[in-house]
């Protein structure tokens, strides 16, 4: 969540990048589920490209 609201539109694999300690899938798990939780919001880019951002109130603050 950190570099979701440090980066807000960041796209998937940069969140990725910036957990290098994860594999992808385990990056993509987590935002499917905080994406179904309300939690974030994913955004179609691109052909297989989405931008992640947070649907907190503090992400506005940002």
């Amino acid at each position: 969540m950190e570099v979701i609201i440090r980066s807000p539109g960041c796209l998937l694999e940069e969140v990725a990048l910036e957990c290098p300690d994860l594999t992808w899938n385990q990056v993509f798990c987590e935002l499917d589920r905080m994406s179904r939780t309300g939690q974030v919001r994913l955004t179609l880019k691109g052909p297989g490209l989405y931008a992640v951002s947070s649907t907190t109130a503090c992400d506005s603050s940002v």
